[in-house]
């Protein structure tokens, strides 16, 4: 038995992965993801939109689609700047030299030679045309004295062969070298049987049978293995696209060059008139492949044909490549990435790096935190909208604590009622422990140790409890409050670089109110020419609009409205602004509009201020921006309702507000007048 384990043992052989996405990579990880798109959702883009924004700029160690697409482009220019078309010419010139080189020397050393036939040949050889195809011609007829020379004559009607192969059939080239008379007579022969299997394809007459004859005869020649006859078209289509396009790229002089050398392929117009029928068959079965792009290629290093083909051929890949990570086509979608391709063209990092945007996007698609509206456009859901929040108030809370000394904001309420849910302790918390809770996940941590390490937890053993099995028991603050945050939505918010800012800070206190302070009633309303109450996905994907007029009078009758509907609860008003109220909503409904303030707009507003101040609200303005008139309005307003100032740096803004509205609620009747700097 050990014998037979250690021969197993010797048989494995260990190797790369190659059966799809890694197994034990960990699940891709979406909250950056989501903090990214809820900030690009907040600064005025469709979720739609900010998904793919993300997706094409990619994360902190994450390549995008334009990092991909970058390498796609750079890939392409390096093909385009290395090659030039001249290699075949090249070629056959470099053959043409040698040969003549030869027959000179044979020429020289050969005594026996009549003089005057010596001196008849050399002045042929020194009267040949510049022209390599012109030259190539006029040797066709000429009577080598040297056997070397004429070899390598003749290999140059072989190489012009093999290019023109290779050019419709990859590999050919290196797979007739030094051929037989019979190797060009079976290629000759599949060729023909190919274009007879065209031609009754054309005709619609062909069938499967007849297919599998051809490929069992001459599948050889065709290594990706055709299942089909569409799928040997597709292959055969592509090459011979691809070498038309090298064809129209070359000046005209390459063209006429090639196509008088053309005729010397293995010394029979046969093979040119035997491609020249499958070219034709091709682009009528195929002729939504690019037959007529073309290419600027000005390196050094000289293509032949087959290989000229095969760059061709990787262009049009790249193109392909760069076009599915545009996205930008009517149904685009990340599954739509050849990975095989980007693979192949850019290497097995890129494909590790799209995969995982493919998986990404599948990952924000099917997590729930996007859903398709009634109107078909993608939103956030609330569940999306939650895990923001959540996000922000972290943000929150490490300003707070590191600014003002206060605690984490989880811990707000926790001298009230009982809510029923439990949460691990964490330092700090004075809310009593849910006994049941604690021991329960103690009795759990000893049994799952005592299986690992075969260690008993029956009677007499005991339960240790340790720091992370202690749940405490959440409670809600006994006073409930009735809140309204009022923000300024004007053009100026967004001009001055505040619109996401005032985003942020709504969803923030929205997702505390709504976890935290269940109790407690959030109005929202945004301010601008007019005022209107808001949910929270509409404020966070309100998109900017250039609009005159700061309401604050429209703003105060709505909160006013939203105090009045919970007369037990304790209003708190917390209005933020860049501005002095421009506009006020008149009797008759209609928005007044004036700039500089008129004093009837200001009058109304201080007039409804007041209103809140006889509802008992606690009023704190959040002053942005450094106009001094502006402060000087503010803190008069403030002062008539013993009300608090906060002039808050933008991205502190979200701070303010929160320690405002835990400030204001834990108050009996707070601070009058204050004016306050975070």
């Amino acid at each position: 038995m050990a014998r037979a384990n250690r021969r197993l043992t010797r048989a494995l052989r260990y190797g790369r992965y190659d059966g799809g996405p890694d197994p034990l990579a960990p699940p891709v990880d979406i909250a950056e993801a989501l903090d990214a798109i809820g900030d690009d959702v907040m600064a005025g883009y469709s979720p739609e939109q900010a998904m793919r924004e993300f997706l094409r700029r990619g994360g902190k160690n994450q390549a995008g689609l334009d990092d991909l697409a970058r390498r796609v482009a750079e890939r392409r220019r390096e093909l385009t700047k290395k090659h030039n078309l001249d290699g075949t010419l090249q070629e056959v010139k470099e053959l043409l030299d040698k040969a003549v080189l030869a027959e000179r020397g044979q020429l020289a050393r050969d005594t026996a030679m009549d003089d005057g036939d010596r001196a008849l040949a050399e002045m042929q050889l020194d009267n040949l045309p510049a022209s390599p195809a012109a030259a190539v011609n006029e040797l066709g007829s000429y009577q080598w004295q040297s056997p070397e020379a004429r070899a390598d004559f003749e290999k140059i009607k072989d190489l012009l062969g093999r290019e023109m192969l290779d050019q419709r059939f990859a590999g050919m080239k290196n797979a007739l070298e030094n051929a037989t008379d019979a190797d060009r007579a079976a290629i000759t022969e599949m060729l023909n049987d190919l274009n007879d299997l065209l031609a009754s394809h054309q005709r619609g007459e062909d069938t499967p049978e007849q297919f599998d004859d051809f490929m069992a005869k001459h599948g050889e020649y065709f290594p990706e293995g055709p299942e089909n006859i569409d799928e040997l078209l597709d292959a055969l289509a592509e090459r011979a696209a691809a070498a038309q396009r090298m064809r129209n790229s070359m000046t005209q002089e390459q063209r006429d060059e090639l196509d008088a050398l053309a005729q010397q392929a293995f010394g029979s117009p046969e093979l040119m008139e035997s491609l020249a029928q499958l070219d034709g068959t091709l682009q009528s079965l195929r002729p939504g492949e690019d037959w007529g792009g073309s290419e600027r290629m000005e390196g050094q290093d000289g293509l032949g044909l087959g290989d000229g083909t095969g760059v061709f051929q990787d262009l049009a890949d790249l193109d392909a490549l760069s076009e599915q990570l545009s996205q930008s086509y009517d149904g685009s979608r990340l599954d739509d990435l050849d990975l095989d391709t980007l693979s192949r063209q850019l290497g097995d990092e890129a494909t590790v790096d799209a995969r995982t945007l493919q998986q990404l996007d599948k990952a924000l698609r099917d997590s729930g935190t996007t859903k398709r509206g009634s109107d078909g456009q993608l939103k956030l859901t609330p569940k999306a909208m939650r895990q923001l929040g959540k996000a922000l108030l972290r943000d929150v809370a490490e300003k707070l604590s590191g600014r003002q000394g206060a605690r984490e904001l989880r811990q707000a309420g926790a001298a009230g009622e009982r809510s029923g849910a439990t949460r691990e302790w964490a330092f700090g918390d004075t809310e009593p422990w849910d006994v049941t809770r604690t021991i329960t996940n103690a009795i759990t941590r000893e049994a799952g140790k005592g299986a690992r390490t075969g260690a008993g937890t029956g009677p007499g053993a005991g339960v240790r409890i340790e720091i992370g099995d202690v749940e405490v028991q959440e409670t809600e603050a006994r006073t409930q409050a009735c809140v309204a945050l009022l923000v300024d939505t004007s053009f100026s918010m967004a001009m001055d670089g505040r619109w996401v800012p005032m985003k942020r800070t709504a969803l923030a206190l929205h997702t505390l109110v709504t976890s935290r302070f269940r109790g407690d009633d959030l109005q929202l309303i945004g301010f601008g020419r007019s005022a209107k109450v808001m949910d929270i996905e509409n404020l966070v994907g309100l998109e900017e609009k250039y609009e005159k007029g700061t309401n604050l009078h429209h703003a105060l009758l709505l909160a006013n409205r939203h105090f009045r509907k919970h007369p037990g609860a304790q209003p708190v008003l917390l209005i933020v602004t860049d501005g002095e109220p421009t506009s006020h909503l008149e009797a008759s409904g209609e928005v007044y509009f004036d700039y500089p303030p008129a004093p009837i707009t200001i009058a109304y507003s201080v007039r409804e201020l007041e209103n809140s101040a006889r509802l008992g609200a606690h009023t704190t303005f959040f002053r942005l921006g450094d106009d001094p008139g502006l402060a000087r309005f503010i803190d008069s307003m403030a002062h008539r309702v013993g009300g608090s100032v906060v002039a808050p740096e933008v991205d502190d803004l979200g701070a303010a507000v929160v320690g405002a509205y835990l400030g204001s609620r834990r108050a009996d009747g707070g601070s009058n007048g204050d004016v306050f700097g975070i």
